[in-house]
């Protein structure tokens, strides 16, 4: 055999072809994960096949997206996705183009623009979107366009904000992940945890506490005590959302990633399992859960000047935050007392169960 007579091995475009002609329907996650490379990299293969890569950074695209008028948004990680129309405006970015905050009435998201490396303008089954991805190759946001958004004005921006001599995408390997830690730091200091728990004057103050005791989230909740945390039944979110529902009690559904948090607030209608998911189909919001994939799920109590504020937070085998939900409220105003009892009221496990 001569080395003409070997045939070459088939290129990531060409595998891709492959996949979609057998599955057609198949997601671009799952087709990524089949193929045992990133969302990204299967994206970035495509370039000049109905995908063009966008112009870095991304702050201006971003400014001009609340031309469009409604889009919609597409924040997950590997056990939710969180999806919601609405119009990209009240923008604005700070920490020298590191971070971001859409605050509209509609739409209310956390932007980590640090972690966005690379994004695509991308056509597929007919529907056309901006994908932004991390240096793993990991879809941090994706931004989608729909019926209700201004046609000229999507095509104007696309066609603008193209890069026009695009680059090799080279994404890194995503590091191992492991079991979350559940042993504390050297000389933790469980009373000034305590106080300092108890000083927290505003929720937004409480990452910057884990990170002074040097703890993740889930070595904290096991170091409080019952007072402020306690560890709930294994159903626990599909459990407050279902009586969140009956109830029709105002509540905010987080689900983020790294580069991302997007949270919708109000009240919630349409909810339907389907295989492993749970689902809440409602005409502006979905969300779609993976409940057999949390590990953990806790209620934590945060005092704040406005009165104990109340979540229910699950987190996956590794101790990433999945999905967390709050009563429905802004800075100034007490929480909800229907959403605290509903909360309250979600089963709890055994003290003997927390690790």
């Amino acid at each position: 055999m001569t080395v003409s007579d070997v045939m070459p091995e088939p290129t990531l475009f060409q595998r891709f072809q492959a996949e979609i002609q057998e599955q057609p329907k198949r997601r671009a996650r799952e087709l990524a994960a089949a193929l045992n490379v990133s969302e990204g990299q299967l994206v970035a293969c495509r370039q000049g096949n109905q995908v063009w890569q966008l112009q870095f950074p991304f702050t201006e695209l971003l400014t001009e997206l609340v031309k469009i008028g409604e889009i919609m948004t597409i924040t997950r990680n590997d056990e939710a996705v969180h999806e919601h129309h609405g119009i990209y405006r009240k923008l604005s970015i700070y920490g020298e183009g590191k971070m971001g905050l859409v605050l509209s009435d509609d739409l209310d998201l956390r932007l980590f623009l640090s972690q966005w490396r690379s994004g695509f303008h991308v056509i597929e089954n007919g529907r056309e979107s901006l994908q932004f991805f991390d240096q793993y190759g990991i879809a941090v946001h994706k931004v989608y366009k729909t019926d209700a958004s201004d046609e000229n004005e999507w095509q104007r921006i696309t066609q603008q904000f193209r890069d026009d001599a695009p680059k090799d995408v080279e994404f890194e390997p995503s590091p191992q992940k492991v079991n979350s830690v559940h042993s504390t730091p050297e000389n933790f200091d469980a009373q000034q945890f305590d106080r300092d728990w108890a000083d927290l004057k505003d929720v937004h103050e409480y990452h910057g506490m884990l990170k002074k005791h040097q703890l993740s989230r889930t070595q904290a909740l096991r170091n409080i005590g019952p007072n402020w945390a306690q560890k709930l039944n294994p159903n626990a979110v599909v459990d407050a959302l279902e009586q969140a529902q009956q109830q029709q009690c105002p509540i905010m559904i987080f689900v983020g990633n790294p580069g991302c948090i997007q949270i919708f607030s109000g009240t919630i209608e349409k909810l339907m399992p389907y295989g492993p998911w749970f689902n809440i189909l409602d005409p502006e919001f979905n969300l779609h859960l993976r409940p057999d994939l949390i590990t953990e799920t806790w209620i934590i109590r945060r005092p704040s000047k406005d009165g104990i504020i109340t979540s229910i937070e699950a987190f996956n085998q590794y101790g990433d935050s999945v999905i967390t939900l709050f009563g429905k409220r802004k800075p100034g105003e007490v929480e909800l007392p229907t959403w605290q009892e509903l909360a309250e009221s979600i089963e709890k496990e055994e003290p003997s169960h927390v690790l």
